[in-house]
């Protein structure tokens, strides 16, 4: 038997199919002339589609096409780094044709940067640029792995000195990843340093959801989560931190800040560990522990000697205003030394970014007016 003719005769079939074309992508967001922008999305079942995008008060129609493709022009928008969802029959959905995604635990959120001409301090330019790094590690004191963002400045892998530290933490919701991916940290530093504004010095942030505090509300939970946070940084982030990087040690090279939920976490933990954190700040932050305001405020000048800046600022617009204002009034009244910002603004990353770019120049240096 001829076997090459029956596998010429197998092969046939082989040869005469034809690849699957692959549709081609729907491209979202699409930029216009003018800061114009154009979002799409494929839904040829949907009933009905809309994009919110943030600073915006209503979200806006989308109009489906034969083709199922659903889509809606903004113009202008402004410069700046905004979040935007599409909502599709009732359910809130990110924008699958773009990759930039707010790091959430339940990520509904997509991410849409436009550059400043001339570029804002949050914006990427053409200067030297630090490193990122994702460390895992097992947390003994939360019995679980866990992940850490580094960020360490420009020339560190070329240098041997060691440099100042700050732990960066995000807000309820988020994790490691977001002040890095949507709040810009690292360029925002990358600029600061370039221009001589800020020291460079290497930044931490953790994911402030221990997880078994996760949803966590009421006083007493919440005070339960900051002293699991507490245990996880002190016993396990940092120990990690200092074996693999160059980080000074003293107190007055060390620093801790947050915003919204890690705010309180950061004034709690930093503000109760004055020995380890000379420098604090809350970024529209919610309330620190009352056991350690309480300690700090009944030692007045003890607490001044150790404090290098304690920065606290809000804007006009916050949930959380009065709550920031009861505070500063009371460490106003017990005589501890404080920045207080009262500025425009909501509770948002817009306005967050703003406080990360102004605190990062006063950190670590010889004097704070």
């Amino acid at each position: 038997m001829d076997y090459r003719f029956i596998l010429s005769l197998m092969a046939l079939p082989l040869c005469a199919q034809t690849p699957p074309t692959r549709p081609a992508p729907v491209i979202s967001p699409e930029a216009k002339v003018a800061h114009s922008m154009t979002f799409r999305l494929k839904a040829p079942a949907a009933k009905e589609v809309s994009v919110q995008l943030q600073g915006v008060k209503d979200a806006l129609p989308m109009v489906k096409a034969d083709d199922g493709i659903w889509s809606a022009t903004v113009n202008p928008i402004a410069a700046g780094v905004w979040e935007y969802s599409f909502r599709v029959d009732g359910v809130t959905m990110i924008d699958p044709g773009n990759p930039a995604i707010k790091p959430t635990r339940e990520p509904r959120t997509s991410i849409l940067q436009l550059a400043s001409t001339p570029p804002a301090i949050w914006d990427f330019q053409k200067v030297p640029h630090g490193t990122g790094h994702q460390l895992g590690y097992f947390s003994e004191a939360l019995n679980a792995p866990r992940e850490i963002r580094v960020y360490t400045p420009p020339g560190y892998e070329t240098s041997s000195g060691k440099f100042p530290l700050l732990v960066l933490q995000h807000g309820s919701g988020d994790n490691q990843n977001t002040w890095v991916e949507h709040g810009k940290a690292h360029w925002i530093l990358d600029n600061l340093i370039a221009t001589g504004k800020a020291k460079p010095m290497i930044i931490v942030m953790l994911d402030g959801h221990p997880p078994e505090h996760l949803n966590a509300s009421g006083p007493e939970k919440r005070a339960t989560a900051i002293e699991a946070f507490r245990r996880e940084l002190l016993e396990d982030a940092l120990p990690l931190v200092e074996k693999s990087y160059r980080v000074e040690d003293s107190s007055s090279q060390r620093a801790i800040a947050g915003l919204s939920m890690s705010g309180a976490q950061a004034l709690s933990v930093g503000l109760g560990n004055l020995d380890r954190f000379a420098w604090v700040g809350s970024l529209s932050g919610s309330r620190a522990s009352e056991t350690v305001v309480q300690a700090i405020c009944a030692d007045a000048s003890g607490t001044n000697a150790k404090l290098r800046l304690l920065w606290i600022g809000c804007g006009k617009e916050d949930f959380l205003l009065e709550s920031n204002q009861e505070f500063t009034a009371k460490l106003k009244e017990s005589g501890i030394n404080h920045q207080w910002h009262l500025t425009a603004g909501d509770h948002s990353w817009p306005v967050w970014r703003e406080y990360l770019a102004e605190l990062l120049p006063l950190l670590f240096q010889p004097s704070v007016k």
